[in-house]
């Protein structure tokens, strides 16, 4: 495999020695902590730009995209893990990442993924924009804005059993986790402008979502099965829970809006 980013390359990734002790400690806990079958890994590029894009259910899900792919790869993300317990709180700032904000402005953190993509860069990514249900949700505009920014191919990968690993530790057992990866898809284009390449963005990123449902179980497929009954319970919880910069659960949202429409009527 190419290191970085390819021969012709000019990113270098930033902490990239502090970044490979990382990821050789990372490899030796799921090792010894979980089962773990990759799959594909010959779909893996030898170079870049590349965007790995991956579905989100567990705060581990960074771990197993480390684990799997063979660069010290740059991540763009949320910088604060809500569901995570506050000792691996500390992972993003050790790693680096190019942080977004929950709700508002992140131009910084997409100028500077957009810069290393430009740059020939592998760069990570979570399309759901937050692991707060284990089922597959609509994508965040940034995954497709950034493909269609640089030209960089999507490489979709499959998360499954990671939310299994912490309670099969309780019981002494390892649980077993599958990562698959799924051939490149892309590059992508806009070719309008406005609200007509808002429709585009939106559709390259359903297109990034549904590589990603192939690459995992049915039952988590989420606003992507074919069953709708599936379909119908992940709608539930598939809204994005954050507003204003705070967390607010779908289930206090819904009560919200009825509430609403009462005041309304």
């Amino acid at each position: 495999m190419v290191p970085r980013g390819g021969e012709t390359s000019s990113w270098n990734p930033r902490h990239s020695v502090k970044r490979r002790m990382i990821r050789g400690f990372i490899r030796f806990l799921f090792t010894f902590l979980v089962k773990v079958r990759i799959e594909g890994e010959d779909n893996i590029p030898e170079s870049g730009p590349l965007i790995v894009a991956a579905n989100h259910f567990h705060f581990v899900d960074p771990l197993a995209v480390i684990y799997a792919m063979p660069w010290p790869l740059d991540f763009i993300g949320g910088f604060h893990m809500r569901f995570a317990p506050l000792i691996v709180r500390w992972l993003p700032r050790l790693w680096g990442l190019y942080r977004v904000r929950r709700e508002g402005s992140s131009r910084d953190a997409l100028r500077q993924a957009e810069e290393a993509l430009l740059a020939g860069g592998i760069l990570g990514i979570f399309p759901e924009g937050g692991s707060w249900a284990t089922v597959l949700r609509p994508p965040r505009p940034g995954s497709a804005f950034l493909a269609t920014r640089t030209q960089a191919r999507i490489l979709p990968v499959g998360l499954d059993g990671l939310p299994q690993i912490f309670p099969c530790l309780k019981r002494l057992k390892r649980a077993t986790v599958t990562i698959r990866i799924g051939k490149p898809i892309g590059p992508f284009a806009l070719s309008a402008k406005g609200r007509a390449g808002r429709v585009e963005l939106d559709l390259i990123g359903e297109a990034i979502l549904r590589a990603i449902a192939e690459l995992i179980p049915l039952t988590v497929r989420g606003v992507y099965s074919n069953d709708p009954v599936l379909r119908r319970k992940a709608e539930e919880v598939a809204a994005y829970p954050w507003a204003g910069g705070a967390f607010i659960p779908n289930r206090t949202r819904a009560l919200q809006s009825k509430n609403e429409e009462k005041g309304a009527t």
